[in-house]
């Protein structure tokens, strides 16, 4: 499955921004879905994960409350909803599918999108 991430840009502290990804390529109901993040300097992170039929959501501490992911089935996408964004939000943000389980392990991933630069100013 190919991954093509899009949405992200420059907004400034708490505002919100809605990323999305469009998978081609496979059978998309059938992958579960990542967000991870990856800021200068630093490793890759986890964001957030939902399950192939969305019935499952899994989101790191640090955007609980503030993030949500979702997926449509029907038009391939998953989209990551970004509310109350804050400085150390800022990274690039990358969409990954995985066919057999759902967690926050970069390694369990086996497709990657490129990547959508968030960036968040004070």
């Amino acid at each position: 499955v190919q991954l093509q991430a899009s949405g992200g840009g420059l907004v400034q502290t708490g505002g919100s921004l809605r990323l999305s990804c469009a998978a081609s390529g496979g059978t998309f109901s059938t992958y579960n879905m990542g967000w991870f993040r990856q800021a200068p300097g630093k490793e890759r992170e986890f964001v957030a994960a939902i399950s192939m039929s969305g019935g499952s959501t899994y989101y790191a501490d640090s955007v609980k409350g503030r993030f949500t992911i979702s997926r449509d089935n029907a038009k391939n996408t998953v989209n990551l909803q970004m509310n109350s964004l804050k400085p150390e939000d800022t990274a690039v943000y990358y969409c990954a599918a995985d066919r057999f389980r759902l967690g926050p392990y970069r390694n369990q991933y086996n497709y990657w999108g490129q990547g959508t630069l968030v960036t968040v100013s004070s």
